[in-house]
């Protein structure tokens, strides 16, 4: 089955078209992504501009014309932290509006199963427990659970990489003193979250993708020192131009190694990059749902 997922998060909009398979499979068909950094105005509490959410609503109008290209079956537009936000009941009627679909905010534990059931959908081969961290703008979801059953133990930070990097980051590069200040409220929130003992640990999301370009697809968390090296010597723009990394992700990278390190810590094992996440979750939900409606 064809689908569409439209995918508004804090950092970027992104559209997915995928053929969901019955066996499970995600197989990618397009693709396509905008920086939009709507966490940077919802950092302020007044909720989005008027401009901003035009931005918004051309982005959601160019997918859904690109996804109906592509003669997709079902689609869906869903919204993770910024249709949590002030005003983001106003913005998912805005999104659904202009993509003609039905829009779908996002509770925080639901990204994190979507993105948990997204990654092992991609992956070769895997053990009997798996954990998924996945780094978003406004919120980082840290899952563990079974290929076969899902995620079952979810956790959500408010420490996603636009919203430390706003808050701590400041300047390009970051200062050490910044640098330690953001590990130490990362530190802070990871208190008492004890997950369960996984096999295997998969870090999915915009901020894994580009740390894996820094350092490769396996990282532990004196790799992800290293990315943290790169970030304090270099501004963004070059890091961006040496590791083939958006220049709007690579300014938030600093804080999204920070958060994939600490939790590496608390799993006390390296991570391994997802080629999904969860967008083909999303994918994954709207086939399964389509199909029952069939039944």
């Amino acid at each position: 089955m064809q689908v569409a997922i439209i995918d508004i998060g804090s950092n970027t909009a992104r559209l997915l078209v995928a053929d969901v398979q019955p066996d499970g499979q995600v197989v990618e068909l397009a693709q396509d992504g905008v920086h939009l950094a709507l966490g940077d105005e919802l950092a302020a509490g007044n909720g989005l501009t008027a401009a901003k959410v035009e931005e918004v609503v051309a982005a959601v109008r160019r997918f859904a014309h690109a996804a109906r290209d592509h003669d997709v079956e079902r689609f869906e537009a869903i919204l993770t932290a910024p249709g949590r936000g002030p005003g983001g009941a106003a913005l998912a009627r805005a999104v659904g509006s202009a993509a003609g679909w039905p829009a779908r905010v996002l509770s925080a534990n639901d990204e994190g199963r979507l993105a948990y059931d997204g990654a092992v959908s991609r992956a070769d081969s895997l053990p009997e427990v798996v954990g998924v961290v996945d780094v978003g703008g406004g919120s980082s979801e840290i899952v563990v659970g079974t290929p076969l059953l899902g995620g079952a133990w979810v956790r959500s930070l408010t420490t996603g990489s636009l919203h430390l990097t706003r808050l701590f980051l400041r300047t390009d590069p970051p200062t050490a003193a910044a640098l330690r200040n953001a590990r130490d409220v990362v530190r802070q929130a990871l208190v008492g979250v004890e997950p369960p003992r996984p096999d295997v640990v998969l870090a999915a999301g915009g901020s894994a993708r580009a740390v894996a370009k820094v350092i490769g697809k396996v990282f532990g968390p004196d790799d992800v020192d290293e990315v943290l090296r790169i970030t304090a010597r270099r501004p963004s723009r070059e890091v961006a131009a040496a590791f083939g990394i958006r220049p709007a992700r690579a300014r938030t990278l600093a804080a999204g190694a920070i958060v994939l390190g600490e939790t590496s810590r608390l799993f006390e094992q390296p991570f391994t990059l997802a080629r999904g996440g969860l967008r083909e979750g999303a994918a994954l939900m709207l086939a399964a749902a389509a199909e029952a409606a069939a039944a």
